[in-house]
């Protein structure tokens, strides 16, 4: 069998695939967006494990165009489709156990045959065991949550790795902007912290606060207002477009990136975007959008109804306590109260945050939300404190430096 008869199959047949079970299925929103993200995470990992495959001499490609650091695009785009896209339209309820295996015989089958433009070393078979388990699985897992609408921090998640993956990773490898000098590399990475923290906190919003994720086939169900919101009406383009521009500066390739992710985000997305939450929140939406520009932050957040109001309880005789709850009045926070520990129902043995949803946050965490109603500067050291695992180790830090829970506040009588 000829080469390009090869290449062509391998990623026209995995498409016409998807194309007939798309016709026949007619998948609703969740059933594309959990082809799109199998797909995503497939693409990155097999990317990932081809690299290592190349290095340790599992298999390697004998391949004339269209490719990148040694590996054929259209190959590993029709593997990436055949372990995502296909398995997610075409049977999304089988057992995964089932379909795995199904898969696997497929591709152990199929490999072998894909000479001369696949050369199968010795060890070929420890890579294959490499991508079923890291590649395969894990994304039909996340197709089949997708689907069902359960997991949703782990679906939130996996689409954070996506956009860092194949948005931001996989451009600086294969540009070799990373080959700059370490000091270089450093200054870089301490400013792309600060719109890289303001997309996570947004990622974070949408679950948490509207309980979906960003991809629009697999949206929050709730309007979503606050933490960045408040400031910004597309934080995450704003992230991802200021994160090429630093970028710009190494490679003029990312400037031009930036410009298109300007474009798409002030064009297609906005009008897509808009012309759904029209659709689904109306007075409410319109009410936001006026208040919040979609690209240039604001430096406090937008008043009520856009920030959502909380409270924020320190112990009036605590002297650190009471002293932080000074310094949030000095600042003025919008949509914040601060009141006395002490007139709270529940017994508190940490400063507490509360909104009026009976959402709440102690401790750093307190803080760290109620620094998001200051102003930019102060909810980007919030967001970055919201960040799984950090504010965790900083609350164990402080602690461990004699600021933990004092003794419980007795309620106020009533």
């Amino acid at each position: 069998m000829s080469a390009a008869l090869i290449r062509g199959v391998a990623v026209m047949a995995p498409l016409l695939v998807v194309m007939v079970a798309a016709a026949a299925r007619r998948p609703g929103e969740r059933g594309v967006a959990a082809a799109l993200v199998a797909t995503g995470w497939n693409l990155l990992v097999l990317a990932a494990v081809n690299a290592l495959a190349l290095e340790a001499g599992w298999w390697s490609f004998h391949a004339r165009g269209g490719v990148v650091h040694g590996v054929p695009v259209d190959l590993l785009l029709g593997w990436a489709v055949l372990w995502g896209a296909v398995p997610a339209l075409v049977a999304p309820r089988a057992p995964v156990p089932l379909t795995a295996a199904v898969l696997a015989w497929l591709d152990l089958a199929l490999m072998p045959l894909a000479e001369p433009v696949l050369l199968l070393g010795p060890g070929w078979l420890a890579g294959e065991s490499l991508a079923i388990a890291c590649s395969l699985v894990p994304g039909l897992l996340v197709a089949r949550w997708t689907w069902a609408g359960r997991a949703l921090p782990a679906r939130a998640a996996v689409q954070v790795v996506l956009a860092g993956g194949l948005g931001l990773a996989l451009p600086v490898l294969v540009t070799g902007v990373w080959r700059q000098p370490a000091w270089v590399l450093a200054v870089v990475a301490q400013v792309m912290a600060v719109p890289m923290t303001l997309g996570l906190a947004a990622v974070r919003e949408f679950a948490v606060r509207g309980g979906g994720t960003p991809l629009p086939y697999d949206p929050p169900r709730r309007l979503v207002t606050g933490g960045p919101y408040a400031y910004v009406r597309n934080p995450m383009q704003v992230a991802m477009t200021a994160g090429y521009l630093v970028l710009g500066t190494l490679d003029p390739a990312f400037l031009a990136a930036a410009a298109i992710a300007f474009a798409y985000g002030a064009g297609l997305a906005a009008w897509h975007e808009g012309e759904q939450l029209d659709g689904r929140f109306g007075a409410e939406w319109h009410a936001y959008r006026r208040a919040v520009r979609p690209w240039l932050p604001r430096m406090r957040p937008a008043m009520p109804p856009v920030m959502p109001p909380a409270t924020l309880y320190v112990r009036a005789g605590c002297g650190r306590c009471a002293a932080v709850g000074r310094w949030f009045e000095r600042r003025e926070p919008v949509a914040l109260r601060i009141a006395a520990a002490e007139d709270h129902p529940r017994e508190l043995v940490r400063i507490t945050y509360e909104t009026a949803g009976g959402d709440t946050a102690e401790g750093v965490a307190a803080l760290a939300r109620a620094s998001t109603h200051v102003h930019l500067g102060w909810a980007l050291c919030g967001w970055l404190l919201m960040l799984p695992g950090l504010g965790w180790f900083v609350q164990l830090c402080v602690d461990a430096f004699g600021a933990g829970p004092v003794t419980p506040v007795r309620p106020a009588p009533r």
